[in-house]
């Protein structure tokens, strides 16, 4: 059965099983991962940590034919430190490592076990690195953003490993809202701007494994400046700088912007969220149709309930 029919599939079923319920609320939902990847190799990484120190003003010239010095090159400015309201995100429903432990907690510690695996496992020469997770949607509202930071949440509390959270939805950013955090430089003002490094608009959190890079800039050639060279060697550089980070690319709805099918085309590993009991099989199968050529699909069935009758509530397949 395809990853198609199996969605489809999947989503019918629990509409059948709950046509009277109503859709319950992210932060109260339940998330039920239905991750069907085909096999992805890996590297991973991080970027910058810290900033280089200024150089040493020159010694002045001891003779007249001494020859000057070239002027040191300017400093990075430090990566600028936000703070998250860890009590507020659990309020909001929001995984936090000091929520305890939560069935919530429990299902993110689930779905992130194979993307984790298959991040570090050997690649090809051709592949995308996977450590690169693009979280999608078919349409707006489905929990993408939801999921997306509830897992950068998740991974930074491995031992071993730290996370950036990319907030590449730059039509409509909203990880930064959702966090409650005002908007800054990010993503696309790296993009446009050449003078501009990651270091300068990366934003260091209280959570030490966790790192944000926003949106950035609105601008009218996002999909353009997605698929240039530029982006090419920004995710390069990502991927293969530090040895133990994981990139989760808060990315936008597959069906309305052309951004996500190339923002696709960087990544090692694909999930698509799913908003049970009300997404159509025909925009799944719409969405799915947009990632055709891609073997790294996974889905992640948002939002479900327990449904009397049904005794699996939560399913994971891993192709």
């Amino acid at each position: 059965m395809s990853i198609i029919e199996k969605a489809a599939s999947r989503i019918d079923q629990q509409r059948q099983a709950a046509n009277s319920a109503a859709t319950g609320k992210p932060e109260q939902a339940a998330v039920q991962a239905d991750l069907q990847a085909q096999q992805i190799q890996h590297p991973i990484i991080e970027l910058p940590a810290h900033v280089p120190a200024p150089a040493p003003a020159a010694e002045p010239a001891t003779s007249a034919h001494a020859m000057p010095e070239a002027p040191a090159a300017p400093a990075r400015s430090a990566p600028r430190k936000v703070e998250l309201d860890l009590a507020r995100m659990r309020e909001l429903g929001l995984v936090t490592a000091a929520g305890g432990r939560t069935s919530l907690l429990e299902e993110f510690r689930i779905i992130k076990r194979p993307l984790l695996k298959r991040a570090f496992e050997e690649r090809g020469p051709k592949a995308n690195p996977s450590n690169l997770i693009m979280i999608t949607s078919s349409l707006p509202g489905e929990g993408k953003t939801y999921c997306s930071i509830n897992l950068a949440m998740s991974i930074a509390m491995e031992l071993d490993h730290t996370v950036l959270l990319v907030d590449a939805d730059v039509a409509r950013p909203s990880v930064l809202r959702t966090l409650g955090l005002p908007a800054h430089r990010g993503l696309m003002d790296c993009l446009i701007d050449d003078k501009l490094d990651l270091s300068d608009v990366l934003l260091r959190t209280n959570v030490d494994t966790l790192a944000i890079l926003p949106a950035g800039t609105s601008t009218p050639r996002a999909t353009e400046l997605l698929a240039s060279s530029t982006m090419t060697q920004m995710l390069h550089e990502l991927a293969n700088r530090y040895p133990d980070r994981i990139i989760i690319f808060d990315s936008p709805p597959l069906l309305l912007t052309s951004e996500s099918r190339v923002l696709a085309s960087h990544m090692g590993q694909i999930v698509v969220v799913v908003e049970a009991q009300t997404t159509t099989q025909h925009a799944v199968k719409e969405a799915l149709h947009k990632l055709e050529g891609f073997d790294n699909v996974n889905l992640i069935y948002n939002k479900t309930r327990d449904i009397p009758g049904i005794e699996e509530t939560y399913d994971y397949h891993y192709g």
